[in-house]
C-alpha cells in the first residue's frame, strides 16, 4: 500500500488557476512544495494575477529554481515576469544548498517552497538563503526561529535556524542558514495555549538609524500593552542598509507567537508602535494558540504529517487557499469549523 508521501509517476499534471483564493505567491509556493512531496506535476496559470505586478518576481523565480534544484524538476516558464509555469518533479536530493534572491524579497518564503520535500524524506540538509530576512507581508526570521521551528520539533523534526545578517527592504543582503533532518512526521494537536508567561518586545535598527526612533516605539507600545521597561529593548543590527522593525514575542505555556510591525519612510514611530500593539491585543482577545500568520503554515505541516488539529482566529484567505489546494496533492481532508474560542482546523487522512 502506498503511504501518504509515496512518490509515483504521474503523466497528467494538475492544472491550477493562480488567481483563485489569495491570488498571490502563496499558492505557487505551496504547489511547488506539495508537487515535490507527492511527485505530481502541475501547470499553473494566472500567477499572482491579483497583485499589482502579475507574474513571478525575483523571490518567486528563486523559489521555483530552488524547488527544481532540490527535486530535479523540469520547469517551463520559471523566469521573472512569467504568468504560467509547468513543473514536473524528479527525485529529491539532500545536501547543502545555497539560494540567493538577489533583492530584498523574502528568504523565509523561498524556504517554505522547498522545505516540505526535505521534511518527509530521509536525509539531512543545510540551506543557506540570502535576500530579505525582515520583509513586510512575509514571515520575518524571528517568526521562523521562535514559532515555526518549535512547531517542526513538535512534529518530531530535527531542525534549526541560524541568522547570519538581517536584510531589510530595499537593500536586502540578509542571510540565514537552515538545517533539517527529514523523516516520518508525528501528527499533534494544539488547541489551548495555556497561561501567558510573558511578552518581550525588541525594536531593531539597521543602517545607523537614530536610536530615538526605537525608544519612541518602545515607549508607545509599552504604554499600550502595560509592559515594564525590562521587557523591552533596543537592538542595533548588522545590515547592508537602513531598516527598522518592532517585534513582540508572546510566550504561553503551550505555544509561542511573534508579531512584527515594519518601519518605513512614510510610517511614523507612532504608527509602527500602534500597529504592533493592536495586533497583539487582538490576538490576546481570542484566547487561541495560533495566529492568522501561523495558521496557513501549520495546516500544511499537519497535512504532511497526515493528521492533527489546532484552534486559531477566523481564517484568512491565505489559510482557506491552503485548505483548498492541499487535497489536490495529498490524500487528506482539511476541515475548517467554528469553535467556541475561534476556529478549529483539522486534517485527517482519507479513508
Amino acid at each position: 500500500m502506498l503511504g501518504l508521501h509515496a512518490r509515483t509517476s504521474h503523466a497528467v499534471p494538475i492544472t491550477i488557476d493562480g488567481s483563485v483564493g489569495e491570488g498571490g505567491g502563496q499558492i505557487l509556493r505551496t504547489a511547488l512544495g506539495l508537487s515535490l512531496v507527492s511527485g505530481r506535476p502541475f501547470r499553473m496559470e494566472n500567477i499572482r494575477k491579483k497583485r499589482s505586478r502579475a507574474g513571478l518576481l525575483r523571490q518567486h523565480a528563486t523559489a521555483v529554481a530552488a524547488a527544481a534544484a532540490i527535486g530535479d524538476a523540469r520547469v517551463v516558464g520559471g523566469e521573472v515576469g512569467s504568468e504560467t509555469l509547468g513543473f514536473r518533479p524528479g527525485a529529491i536530493a539532500h545536501g547543502r544548498f545555497a539560494f540567493a534572491v538577489g533583492t530584498a524579497g523574502s528568504t523565509t518564503l523561498v524556504l517554505h517552497a522547498v522545505l516540505p520535500a526535505l521534511l518527509v524524506t530521509e536525509g539531512e540538509s543545510e540551506l543557506v538563503l540570502e535576500g530579505g530576512t525582515d520583509a513586510s507581508s512575509a514571515p520575518p526570521f524571528d517568526h521562523l526561529d521562535a514559532v515555526y521551528v518549535p512547531l517542526l520539533r513538535s512534529l518530531g523534526v530535527d531542525a534549526g535556524a541560524t541568522l547570519g545578517r538581517r536584510g531589510f527592504y530595499p537593500a536586502g543582503g540578509g542571510r540565514f542558514t537552515f538545517r533539517v533532518r527529514g523523516g516520518e512526521l508525528e501528527p499533534f494537536e494544539l488547541e489551548t495555549r495555556g497561561e501567558l508567561l510573558g511578552i518581550d518586545v525588541v525594536a531593531r535598527l539597521g543602517g545607523g538609524l537614530a536610536r530615538r526612533i526605537a525608544e519612541k516605539e518602545l515607549a508607545i507600545v509599552g504604554e499600550r500593552l502595560g509592559l515594564a521597561r525590562a521587557a523591552m529593548r533596543v537592538e542595533d543590527v548588522d545590515s547592508l542598509g537602513p531598516g527598522n522593525t518592532l517585534s513582540a514575542t508572546l510566550r504561553f505555556e503551550h505555544a509561542t507567537e511573534v508579531f512584527t510591525s515594519f518601519g518605513a519612510k512614510n510610517a511614523s514611530s507612532e504608527h509602527v508602535a500602534k500597529e504592533l500593539a493592536a495586533d497583539v491585543q487582538e490576538f490576546l482577545a481570542y484566547d487561541v494558540p495560533v495566529s492568522e500568520h501561523t495558521a496557513d503554515q501549520l495546516v500544511l505541516l499537519l497535512a504532511l504529517a497526515g493528521g492533527g488539529s489546532f484552534v486559531t482566529v477566523p481564517p484568512t484567505e491565505h489559510t482557506r487557499t491552503q485548505a483548498a489546494l492541499i487535497p489536490a496533492f495529498l490524500d487528506v481532508d482539511v476541515r475548517i469549523e467554528p469553535h467556541e474560542r475561534g476556529t478549529r482546523i483539522s486534517v485527517e487522512r482519507r479513508g
